[in-house]
């Protein structure tokens, strides 16, 4: 017994960081697949290879699926703000020639929004160190992006892009804040199953109205796609589902303040982007807020 709860708890201890890492790694497999692909469709086709393996995985391990049409509803839900319509604000700002920094920027007031709406919704009290801790948070990935835009210069920003990315913010909050309120309960691999098939039926439409179906299969976009198929939308999204319903809101977003510094760390070792000081005091800015939202518990409100 013992011995298994030493494991449950390096599992919670590694399981925030390994997210960072994964989730991070999303702004670098849209710059290696948008080049060749539309954004909608690169959804739908990574959307429709997650239903498969998700579905084989909940048969092999012989998992429960879901069973009312309410949870299938909530699951749904869940889907379309995460998958839908994060994803998809974020690629179609990039592919609209946002930069992925200045894209980050705008989602990284999440963490923000969700304490904000968290208090209101769940029931959940942030303490003063914790509200320090999404300003520091908050500043760190400022000065990240601010590094990156001065080396390369600011990206032009369309009012599209910029609602594209506005959505893709709002959409992020509400689905981890949804999540929290309604699919806690819910089986982690078919639960996450009915959230894909969510996103897919928006996705599909919009690819099938919108776009030309054009795709170059080159090996960058195969690998992008392999990428984010196996590493994000079945890794990281079931680590945030477990981390949603081990830990409040509030702290679990704060980890997205991590990803655009993880990100620019990763371009530099990738593409050799610049890093300059600002951008490697903006990271350890950003982890000192991190930790002082995460170290401290916010105290729940009981409802």
């Amino acid at each position: 017994m013992k011995k298994q709860t030493t494991g449950s708890f390096q599992l919670a201890s590694v399981a925030p960081l390994l997210f960072v890492l994964l989730w991070s790694t999303g702004f670098i497999g849209a710059r290696f697949g948008l080049p060749y692909i539309e954004p909608f469709t690169f959804l739908s086709i990574r959307f429709a290879l997650v239903l498969l393996l998700l579905g084989a995985l909940t048969i092999i391990f012989r998992q429960p699926w879901l069973t009312k049409p309410a949870s299938y509803g909530h699951s749904a839900v869940v889907g379309i703000l995460l998958h839908s319509g994060y994803l998809g604000g974020v690629f179609f700002a990039i592919d609209g020639g946002m930069s992925a920094g200045l894209a980050a920027l705008i989602v990284s007031l999440q963490p923000i929004l969700t304490a904000l709406i968290g208090q209101w919704t769940l029931g959940e009290q942030i303490a003063w160190r914790q509200w320090l801790g999404l300003g520091l948070g908050l500043v760190g990935v400022a000065a990240v992006v601010s590094d990156k835009l001065m080396a390369v210069g600011p990206a032009p920003v369309t009012p599209v892009s910029l609602t594209a990315a506005i959505i893709a913010l709002l959409a992020t909050t509400a689905g981890t804040l949804y999540q929290k309120r309604f699919g806690t309960g819910l089986p982690l691999l078919s639960g996450t199953w009915a959230q894909y098939l969510g996103a897919l039926a928006v996705t599909a439409p919009l690819a099938w109205l919108c776009e030309t179906g054009e795709i170059d299969w080159q090996p960058a976009l195969i690998g992008a796609l392999l990428w984010l198929t196996l590493v994000l939308s079945i890794g990281a999204i079931l680590l945030l589902m477990l981390l949603i319903r081990a830990r409040s809101a509030a702290r679990v977003s704060s980890l997205f303040y991590l990803v655009p510094p993880a990100t620019a760390v990763e371009a530099w070792l990738l593409f050799g982007e610049q890093l300059g000081w600002l951008a490697i005091g903006g990271l350890i800015i950003a982890s000192i807020g991190v930790a002082l939202v995460v170290v401290m518990p916010p105290k729940s409100i009981q409802r």
